[in-house]
């Protein structure tokens, strides 16, 4: 890709029709201009909303942004969020939102939402000895999060280029899991493009989380087009792609012209689901719920 081209098509936020313009040929999947509208991830049959809230903003050793500030504060925020109409809620045992997310589900209709985490098997991140298997760590999560079962487990930031080799084991307790209904699907979240190459070979990949925006802050490679290509592959073998990071680890965020660029972007590609939000404020959601409105809006005029 001529690089000089990129950026100038970037700048007028139509960046995506370079990707082999994929919005023509998914203009189906557009039709709707509700921010709120139900996308399936891939082949695994999980339904939810085309925006999802993350809750791991500046995160780790179950710390984040809603643990620290006041507890009322972040569960109404999520509780905006799902009267709002989303209903996909991304959590991770790194995060430390469990019981928070908890709180916040006493007030929903669990049989609507997508719930989500991810398990921690890296150095940091968590206490470095609690490192059990799969299915010791999915039997907490439920517990914290107060639920019979979770629709979605991930593994969590992947870099090695043979993680489905080292994490074998544990993708086989997650298999078993799945099998038994306490999970509904299973997945990872990478943080290479190496790790996302080898997620495009393993049929035990249903949804993975991708980091991507049009910047290339924040993401696998610093080149759009490299992690595009990937992301068209995962789509094509019909796992869920999952979008984040779409401003760049919260680096765009007070750049209005560049955070609709982004979504543009990423919603023409055609090949990400959804995308996840890491909000702060209640504001932000009623924001990007309008700003995803006209994007998609000028795509379906486009």
């Amino acid at each position: 890709m001529n690089r000089r081209k990129f950026v100038s098509a970037l700048s007028m936020g139509t960046a995506h029709v370079l990707f082999s313009n994929p919005l023509s040929a998914n203009s189906a999947k557009l039709i709707s201009t509700n921010p709120l509208q139900k996308v399936t991830l891939g082949n695994s049959a999980i339904e939810t909303t085309m925006l999802g809230i993350g809750t791991g903003v500046h995160a780790g050793n179950r710390t984040s942004f809603l643990t620290k500030q006041d507890r009322n504060k972040s569960v109404a925020l999520l509780r905006h969020a799902y009267e709002k109409g989303i209903r996909m809620f991304d959590c991770a045992d790194t995060y430390g939102t469990h019981d928070m997310v908890a709180e916040a589900l006493q007030k929903m209709e669990r049989e609507n939402l997508m719930l989500s985490s991810k398990i921690w098997f890296r150095g940091g991140g968590i206490p470095e000895p609690e490192r059990p298997d799969a299915d010791i760590v999915v039997e907490r999560f439920r517990k914290e999060l107060n639920v019979d079962y979770l629709d979605m487990v991930q593994i969590h930031c992947m870099v090695d280029e043979n993680w489905t080799e080292t994490m074998k084991p544990q993708m086989d307790i997650l298999e078993n899991l799945k099998a038994k209904g306490i999970i509904r699907a299973h997945g990872v979240s990478v943080h290479s493009l190496e790790a996302m190459h080898d997620a495009v070979k393993s049929d035990w990949v249903d949804v993975l989380h991708a980091r991507i925006n049009p910047y290339g802050i924040a993401m696998d490679k610093p080149d759009p087009a490299e992690v595009v290509k990937v992301i068209h592959q995962l789509h094509k073998a019909g796992k869920g792609v999952i979008g984040m990071k779409l401003v760049g680890n919260g680096k765009l965020r007070d750049d209005s012209e560049k955070i609709d660029n982004s979504l543009r972007f990423v919603l023409g590609l055609g090949s990400v689901d959804m995308m996840i939000v890491g909000f702060e404020e209640k504001e932000q959601i009623d924001n990007y719920l309008e700003r995803m409105k006209k994007a998609l809006t000028k795509m379906n005029e486009g």
